[in-house]
């Protein structure tokens, strides 16, 4: 069986346990949805007690009794050694009587998958704790977290309401081909199906096959014509304030960005990209670009911004702001569901799931959850302080900021000239120095000065000198 590991949208029980079943089902539906698969052990190998379609179906009508309001399950079934990794959207729907164990459904499954969809009700157990699924594990929330989701929740689905006016033939057959193409290449799957039923499956379309804010967003080449709030406005500033000489709007340029969200995104990053300043730096005996800001963490923050804003929010567009000392992205609408600014790096709740979904398989997102957290790492690797959040009722602003820290030299390393100032910052790069390395590093000067070089810096007590002949190096004194 092929071995892949639980997370936000997987878990694993070893048997079919009603208890366990309905902890899962209950903070899948709470957050993101997922994937339960009964008959694999923690670390993702098969259990010694497999489970047949009997005792899963008992299990589940069990488990409808330890929570409330009822949990939705989208679909279940067998699946057998050579498709373990399968997507739970290959698996046959469960039916009034719950798949039972028909066709497809033998007692020697090695495995069975329950696939729990993203509910907009707030569920919670029997013995009243309302779970979520964070990272790998179930957590119960506390009293403000489960007002937080409540509310979230009763502000409806509003991705998948139907578009008033709009029709299937609003989308552009170019876009759905390109995902339906993308989509193949993350999941290894190529879709052999009818269009209008993959639609339906991702909530581009309704039951009744009209286009949905999720669909208009991704597939129709001007979703601003019913959803003008859509766009992006960039402007670039000549200063670190929005305002200049006498009152006056201090920006140098400012542009109005339209398109579905694919193309609404790379455009964004082209123009960040094209305003963006570079400079060159030498590590060790190489000239390496560096651009103001690493290219992942303006491309999360642009993505986050246009996967999770309030697109009910008809008043305001995103805004992405360029100043001499940073870089904002403002997106409508405050931090969705339990999200905080404390929390925001280990816990995960889309308020637009369906639109994250269609992006992850198109390829903007990575990995469901990762964003922030691979930001915050990009940053601190480029000696920037880390992103800074600031959440409001009804806007979400992420700020880069574009100084580095320079790592500071010893005081004794001051007293040397512009050469031996080079060797010492290739040692700390490097943990050593040779002969040959410091006149390749430079190579205006004769050997011999290099030689004394190092031995002045040897006599000083800044290093040490290690080896013989050949083999000789120098290390920084302890």
């Amino acid at each position: 069986m092929t071995q892949f590991s639980e997370g936000p949208r997987l878990a694993f029980l070893q048997a079919a346990d009603a208890d366990l079943i309905a902890e899962n089902m209950v903070a899948f539906a709470n957050t993101e949805g997922g994937t339960i698969i009964v008959g694999l052990q923690a670390d993702g190998s098969p259990s010694n007690t497999p489970a047949s379609g009997f005792e899963i179906e008992k299990a589940l009508r069990r488990a409808d009794d330890l929570y409330n309001p009822p949990v939705v399950i989208e679909k279940w079934g067998e699946i057998v050694s050579h498709s373990a990794g399968q997507p739970a959207e290959s698996l046959p729907d469960r039916g009034d009587n719950g798949g039972g164990a028909g066709p497809g459904f033998s007692a020697r499954a090695s495995a069975y998958a329950i696939q729990v969809p993203r509910s907009t009700e707030l569920h919670a157990l029997a013995d009243g704790r309302v779970l979520i699924r964070s990272g790998s594990v179930n957590r119960p929330l506390g009293g403000q977290e489960i007002q937080r989701l409540a509310s979230a929740k009763n502000t409806g689905d509003f991705e998948t309401e139907a578009v008033a006016g709009a029709t299937i033939d609003d989308f552009s057959r170019a876009m759905i081909d390109e995902y339906l193409e993308k989509r193949a290449e993350r999941t290894k799957r190529p879709y052999s199906g009818e269009v209008k039923r993959v639609l339906a499956e991702i909530g581009a379309v309704t039951a009744e096959g009209k286009p949905t804010v999720c669909g208009l967003l991704l597939f129709s080449e001007y979703p601003q014509r019913w959803l003008p709030q859509s766009g992006v406005v960039f402007a670039k500033f000549v200063g670190t304030t929005p305002r200049g000489e006498s009152g006056l709007a201090g920006y140098s340029r400012r542009e109005e960005l339209i398109g579905p969200v694919p193309r609404l995104i790379e455009a964004t990053w082209n123009l960040v990209w094209s305003e963006m300043a570079i400079s060159a730096v030498v590590k060790g005996l190489e000239r390496e670009e560096t651009f103001e800001y690493p290219q992942f963490a303006v491309r999360e923050a642009l993505v986050n911004a246009i996967c999770h804003r309030d697109y009910r929010l008809r008043g305001r567009r995103i805004e992405v702001r360029m100043f001499s000392d940073r870089l904002e992205v403002i997106s409508p609408g405050g931090l969705p569901g339990f999200i905080t600014v404390e929390n925001i790096k280990d816990e995960h709740f889309s308020r637009n799931p369906r639109l994250v979904g269609g992006l992850f398989h198109w390829g903007y997102i990575e990995e469901l959850g990762l964003g922030i957290d691979r930001m915050m790492e990009v940053m601190q690797q480029a000696g920037h302080s880390p992103p800074k959040f600031d959440a409001r009722p009804y806007s979400f602003a992420i700020a880069l900021h574009n100084e580095r820290t320079q790592p500071e030299l010893p005081e004794w390393s001051r007293d040397t000239n512009h050469r031996q100032a080079r060797a010492l910052q290739y040692i700390r790069e490097t943990g050593s120095i040779t002969n040959r390395e410091y006149r390749s590093l430079i190579q205006t000067v004769s050997a011999e000065t290099l030689r004394l070089d190092l031995v002045d810096l040897v006599e000083k007590g800044i290093l040490t000198k290690m080896g013989a002949k050949k083999g000789t190096y120098y290390v920084l004194r302890e």
